[in-house]
């Protein structure tokens, strides 16, 4: 199946951020409930100690919070880990929420383009759930601009092009409207635009659906750090591997030690 890379949602400027942020809302509870990124918990913590470093800087984090389980497991080796939040659109109350449910995260008010990230931003950057937000060409600058910073970097898919990915994402409504009243904080919004005016459920539906289909495969990411200049001072890893009923894909890149 060929990547498209047709529109989702919550990418376009003039969609309201209220709605946007109810979306991500949902993936970080989700995510959360799964236990969804506990399969790279090894991942990271290789990054972290190849870097020695304690700090991880996330680039388009939605909202922050689905990484709430992730940094509980990663502290029981790292106690010092902090986490700072970054996003082009930044969702505040997000991620100020997400900062009073675990001391070791902050995060950056002002935007953040994830293809130049300040150098002040210093750590091992990840992505959760974003790559596939990038045409190839603005996938390949993010890998570029960490290769010409010399800062690890890991990204993460929760879905892939596949049929069983599709057809989960057609479901998504189903699940967003079960979940939706165990989503803090509450936001009677979020009620009214899941119930009354369904518009959440099937955003959510749509943008799933479209995830899948622009999801890079192992292949595709191999392809896209071909195209980094420099390439070759970093050590790659590209895998897929399972996570539950469904499937991680993940790019890791460190720079080489002299």
């Amino acid at each position: 199946m060929a990547r498209i890379h047709l529109f989702e949602f919550e990418d376009l400027s003039w969609f309201p951020r209220f709605l946007r942020n109810y979306g991500t809302d949902f993936l970080q509870f989700l995510s959360n409930k799964t236990k969804m990124w506990k399969p790279v918990v090894p991942v990271l913590e290789k990054a972290l100690k190849h870097e020695g470093s304690d700090q991880i800087i996330d680039l388009a984090s939605g909202g922050g919070g689905g990484l709430l389980w992730l940094n509980e497991a990663l502290r029981e080796n790292k106690p010092e880990l902090k986490i700072t939040l970054t996003d082009y659109y930044p969702n505040l109350n997000a991620f100020a929420y997400t900062k009073a449910q675990a001391d070791n995260f902050d995060y950056v008010k002002e935007s953040v383009n994830a293809l130049q990230v300040p150098e002040n931003l210093r750590g091992v950057r990840t992505q959760f759930l974003s790559l596939h937000h990038f045409k190839p060409s603005d996938a390949r600058s993010i890998l570029q601009n960490a290769v010409d910073a010399q800062s690890p970097i890991a990204v993460f898919e929760g879905q892939e092009r596949s049929l069983p990915s599709i057809l989960a994402m057609i479901f998504s409504p189903i699940t967003v409207l079960l979940t939706t009243p165990f989503i803090r904080p509450f936001k009677l919004g979020r009620i009214i635009f899941t119930y009354l005016i369904p518009i959440v459920p099937l955003f959510v539906m749509w943008d799933g659906i479209i995830s899948s289909l622009r999801t890079y495969s192992v292949k595709e990411m191999k392809a896209l750090i071909e195209g980094v200049e420099n390439k070759d001072s970093f050590d790659w890893e590209v895998k897929r591997i399972k996570s539950g009923p469904g499937v991680i894909l993940y790019l890791l890149g460190l720079p080489k030690k002299d």
